[in-house]
């Protein structure tokens, strides 16, 4: 691996007092098991087009697999770009209308929710009703720097509209061909944002499973409330990234109370965070009990995420109201959010032409084609008050 975490693990461990050594090998003993897991690589399909069955076998063990090198520097720096261009629009402070650099404030014009705030190294949600209360406990707050600012933004939520870089990323050809693998062909959208772990100031997201909707429902499996996808625009560490407890999107709704005092601690036993390189694509199943520290490291973390479905599970359903609000999806509802995979195609075709375009097959049915240009841009603002959110 490029990414060397000592130092920060260092760093982090000071933080936590008394058990600062516990909190090091922890660190360190994550690490080492999650490096030693046979569940990352490049992308590889069959001469039928198949994904690789030793990928699914892995992914559906472990509920989560590491896909390497994925993203090349050139769209790396491309989102990189875009970061500091959206950086430059967020607001100084939680709730303003004019953002740092004078202007309109990104997402101020929007009627959806765009910029989720945090005090530095919180867990804002931990222990909390918000997101149906899914984030069972809360995970230890570490002191910030006396400079730091009262609170730091750590989700943009709705991030397609605002990066063309992203939308192409979600375009990606592999990447979606894979999400037909698991999914199905007729794969369904969900919900895409970024997330950002600064140094000093990134937030703790508690352990928790996402999906709310399908817990009990007769049909349930472990992949009934879909996958993300998170790519790594600076790489992801043990101090930065998301840790996870392999094989629990098994098991049904885990009560992660009896983890946290079976372990003794917010450190769950087994789990391991999962490292990876900048231009990485991590797939990771919703179910699977995930959480990250609060960054007390050097490096930063930026993740793009974005997520599939299976049409099944979001058709005639109710949504859990998280990311949108509750209503039931029908098929006008999803193939109106679907629009957003039309245009991640167009745009990724229009950056890199020599690519082959993937052929979703929804469209393709319906005769659908979408352009990226200055309507299109137009068309998907607020395009996440329709994210299928179960």
């Amino acid at each position: 691996m490029n990414v060397d975490t000592k130092t920060s693990i260092d760093a982090c461990a000071a933080h936590y007092g008394k058990d600062e050594e516990a909190m090091r090998q922890y660190l360190l003993e994550g690490e080492r098991q999650a490096l030693a897991l046979d569940n990352r690589g490049p992308i590889r399909f069959d001469s039928q087009g198949r994904l690789d069955p030793k990928i699914l076998e892995a992914y559906s063990r472990y509920g989560f697999y590491i896909f390497e090198g994925i993203l090349d520097q050139e769209e790396v720096e491309d989102i990189k770009a875009d970061l500091e261009e959206m950086r430059s629009r967020f607001p100084a402070r939680n709730g303003d209308k004019i953002s740092v650099s004078g202007g309109p404030a990104l997402g101020s014009d929007c009627a959806g929710l765009n910029l989720i705030w945090s005090k530095p190294l919180g867990d804002p949600l931990g222990g909390t009703a918000i997101a149906n209360g899914r984030h069972q406990t809360k995970l230890f707050e570490p002191e910030a720097a006396a400079d730091a600012p009262e609170e730091a933004v750590f989700v943009m939520m709705g991030s397609l509209q605002f990066s063309e870089s992203c939308l192409r990323v979600y375009g990606h050809p592999q990447l979606l061909k894979v999400a037909a693998e698991v999914n199905g062909e007729d794969f369904a959208p969900f919900h895409e944002s970024l997330f950002i772990k600064d140094p000093g100031l990134g937030a703790a997201v508690s352990w928790h499973q996402d999906g709310d909707t399908h817990w009990n429902n007769p049909d349930f499996d472990e992949g009934i409330h879909g996958f993300n996808f998170m790519a790594q625009v600076y790489g992801s560490t043990a101090v930065n990234g998301v840790w996870v407890v392999p094989g629990t999107h098994k098991q049904g709704k885990v009560d992660i109370t009896k983890l946290v005092e079976e372990a003794g601690s917010e450190r769950l036993l087994n789990a391991v965070p999962i490292v990876c390189n900048p231009g990485d694509v991590v797939i990771c199943n919703r179910q699977l009990v995930h959480g990250s520290f609060a960054n007390t490291g050097f490096e930063p973390r930026v993740t793009v995420n974005f997520g599939f479905h299976r049409r099944s599970s979001v058709l005639d359903v109710k949504g859990a109201g998280i990311h949108a609000e509750a209503l039931v999806y029908d098929d006008e509802f999803i193939r109106k959010r679907s629009r957003l995979i039309g245009y991640g195609i167009d745009a990724r075709r229009q950056r890199f032409p020599d690519e082959v375009p993937y052929d979703y097959q929804p469209l393709r049915d319906s005769g659908e084609q979408y352009r990226w240009d200055a309507a299109a841009k137009a068309d998907i603002k607020d395009y996440n008050l329709y994210d299928l959110s179960i």
